[in-house]
């Protein structure tokens, strides 16, 4: 009789047995055939849903964005929220999720140097947020009824970027009980920039945030 018993392996459980193996060792696994062979599964299965550890770890990331996303949708109140109120919402429940992998998150942080922008696993987290913040600006813009009060999307969507990336600097080195000063960064951050927005050219507030990035994270 022919073996029917077909192969239980997903791309969650692969993720998990990656995650796991990071924390364990505290680093990337050295190469795909060395971590499949710890796991006892086999390259193909590997392969059959990621091209590399680089696209694992990008996928990994758009998790995080997906499931605080999700859990964002699923408040009632969220609709009803400001522009302001989302993001803010957003911010929290993002580094709700990543505290809850806190230990994984610092390990791969660690071994990149912290070299944020240099990270290309933050490829396709960077498009999902960038998207995120330009849907908010667009509604913004809705609103206006002249076109010369209206912002420019992309250019919102990419401070709004850089002010991610600022908190997810300062979360990686918070070392405050329950993370309690990140939840102030958060707030005073995202008030802030929305506060800028309503009088400053953005330009000059990307402008700016590149400085604050350089000069603190170079």
């Amino acid at each position: 009789m022919a073996n029917t018993t077909k192969s239980k392996i997903t791309e969650d459980k692969i993720i998990g047995m990656f995650m796991e193996s990071v924390l364990e060792h505290e680093k990337v696994p050295s190469s795909v055939f060395k971590f499949c062979k710890e796991h006892n599964i086999k390259e193909e299965e590997f392969y059959g849903f990621f091209g590399s550890f680089e696209s694992l770890q990008q996928i990994i990331w758009n998790k995080f964005f997906d499931n605080s996303y999700g859990l964002m949708q699923k408040n009632k109140q969220y609709a009803s929220m400001t522009n302001e109120e989302k993001m803010l919402t957003f911010f929290f429940t993002f580094f709700e999720n990543l505290t809850l992998n806190r230990s994984y998150v610092l390990i791969i942080m660690k071994e990149h140097q912290y070299s944020l922008e240099g990270l290309k696993q933050l490829k396709g987290l960077r498009s999902k947020f960038k998207d995120f913040a330009s849907t908010l600006i667009a509604e913004r813009n809705d609103e206006k009824q002249h076109k010369i009060f209206k912002y420019n999307a992309p250019l919102f969507a990419e401070g709004a970027w850089l002010q991610f990336l600022f908190i997810l600097k300062f979360w990686t080195e918070d070392g405050s009980p329950g993370l309690e000063k990140t939840d102030i960064a958060i707030e005073k951050s995202v008030t802030t920039i929305f506060q800028i927005f309503e009088t400053t050219p953005l330009e000059k507030i990307v402008d700016f945030g590149k400085f604050l990035y350089k000069e603190k994270f170079a």
